[in-house]
C-alpha cells in the first residue's frame, strides 16, 4: 500500500481509513486533503501532543539536500540569531545557491533601521561559516516584503526545486502559508505552531508543473531556551508581537533577573542603561547582587514566574558567562531575550546549563 502523507507537518499515514485511527480529512481546502489526528487536533482544539523529537533524524534528512539540484532558503529568527543556526549547514548544502531569509521583523520596535539589521545579519552569517548569496529581510506573520521574497526565489531558482529549511519555531511554516494564500488563496495548509517538532516529514508543494517547494522539519538546537520550559508555557517565552523595551539604570552590583530563566549582573561600569527586549509575559525584576542568589531561591516559581519551571535552574544546573563590553552592545540569550547595554561595563550572565550566550554590537546604532 502507498505511504499516505499528511498535508500539515509531512509525517507518513499508514492507512486509508478516514475519521478513525489514520487520518481526517482537512478542512479549509478546495478538496478533501489528508491530516494527521495529531495535527487536526492541534489546529481544531489547541491539544498539544508531545513528542520525542529527534534532531539526529531530521538532519539526516536534510542531508538529503546534497544530491538535488536546488535552491536553499535558510530562515533566520530575527530574534534568536544564533538558536536559527544549523549545525554542518554548509557541507548540507554543498555547493548550491542559498537565499537568507531573517523573519520575524515584526518583533522589533518600528523604530529599527531595517537595512542595518541586514548588515548585521549578514556579518553574523559570516561568522557562523554560513555562505549566501542574498539576504532579505521578511516579516511573514505580517507579510511584509513577501512580493520581494517571491522575486528573488523565482530569479535564484531559475525553474529548480526550492527547499526551506531551518531550525525549530523560525517560522518557516508560517512562511510558506503565507506565500500559499497570497499566490493560490489557499489557507493554512501547513500546521503551525511554536511547538518544537511541529513539521515532521517533508511537505512538498508543487509550484508548477516541473518545480516543487519543500517545507523541511525544523531542525532542533539543544541551546535554545525551549528546551527547558513545558509546552504548555513557550507561549510566555517565545514573542509574538511587537516588543517593548523594559529599561532599567542600573549600577555596578545589581542584578537584573529575565523571569526566572536569566540572570544578568552588572560587576563594574558607571551608572548604565541596561534595555530588556522579551516576551511581554516574563517578569523582568532588579534587585542588588549580594542578594540575587536568596532572592532566586525563594522566588523562581513565584515573583519570577511565568513561566513555571520543573527545577531552580539558575541555582543547580547553570553556565555563567562573563562579557567586557567596550562599546554600546546587545547580549543575546537564545530563545529568550537580548539585553541591549548602553556604555562601556562588565557583566555576567547565568542561564540554564546549555543556553547559548553571545554578544553583539548594538543593532540601534551604525554597523562597526
Amino acid at each position: 500500500m502507498t505511504d499516505i502523507k499528511c498535508v500539515g507537518c509531512g509525517s507518513i499515514l499508514q492507512t486509508e481509513n478516514k475519521n478513525e485511527e489514520g487520518y481526517i480529512p482537512a478542512s479549509g481546502l478546495d478538496k478533501e486533503e489528508p491530516i494527521c489526528q495529531r495535527c487536526y487536533r492541534l489546529r481544531h482544539y489547541n491539544e498539544v501532543q508531545e513528542l520525542n523529537v529527534d534532531s539526529g533524524d531530521f538532519l539526516t534528512m536534510l542531508n538529503s539536500l546534497y544530491e538535488t539540484d536546488s535552491l536553499i532558503v535558510k530562515v533566520i529568527d530575527v530574534f534568536d540569531f544564533e538558536g536559527s543556526i544549523i549545525p554542518s549547514f554548509n557541507r548540507i548544502v554543498g555547493d548550491k545557491k542559498v537565499l537568507a531569509v531573517i523573519n520575524k521583523t515584526d518583533l522589533f520596535p518600528k523604530s529599527t533601521n531595517v537595512s542595518r539589521l541586514v548588515e548585521r545579519a549578514k556579518k553574523m552569517l559570516k561568522d557562523a561559516g554560513i555562505t549566501a548569496n542574498d539576504t532579505i529581510a521578511i516579516s511573514a506573520l505580517k507579510g511584509r516584503n513577501l512580493d520581494t521574497l517571491m522575486k528573488k526565489i523565482s530569479e535564484m531558482a531559475n525553474g529548480k526545486d526550492v527547499y526551506i529549511v531551518g531550525t525549530t519555531n523560525v517560522g518557516k511554516s508560517t512562511l510558506i502559508n503565507k506565500l500559499l494564500e497570497d499566490n493560490t488563496g489557499l489557507k493554512n495548509v501547513i500546521t503551525t505552531s511554536n511547538i518544537p517538532g511541529t513539521t515532521l516529514g517533508m511537505i512538498d508543494i508543487p509550484l508548477g508543473d516541473t518545480q516543487t517547494l519543500y517545507d523541511t522539519p525544523g531542525i532542533v538546537v539543544d541551546s535554545q531556551i525551549a528546551h527547558y520550559v513545558k509546552i504548555k508555557d513557550l507561549k510566555y517565552v517565545s514573542p509574538d508581537k511587537e516588543i517593548k523595551a523594559k529599561t532599567f539604570q542600573l549600577k555596578s552590583e545589581q542584578t537584573l533577573f529575565i523571569g526566572n530563566l536569566a540572570r544578568v549582573d552588572y560587576i563594574s561600569g558607571e551608572a548604565n542603561s541596561f534595555s530588556v527586549y522579551c516576551n511581554h509575559h516574563l517578569n523582568v525584576h532588579r534587585t542588588k547582587t549580594v542578594n540575587a542568589g536568596e532572592f532566586y531561591d525563594k522566588h523562581y516559581n513565584g515573583l519570577l514566574a511565568p513561566p513555571e519551571i520543573e527545577e531552580a535552574y539558575l541555582s543547580t544546573s547553570f553556565d555563567v558567562h562573563e562579557f567586557t563590553l567596550d562599546d554600546a552592545s546587545d547580549i543575546l540569550i537564545s530563545g529568550l531575550t537580548f539585553v541591549s547595554v548602553a556604555k562601556p561595563s562588565v557583566v555576567t550572565v547565568t542561564v540554564p546549563k546549555g543556553v547559548n550566550v553571545t554578544v553583539r554590537s548594538t543593532i540601534f546604532k551604525g554597523v562597526q
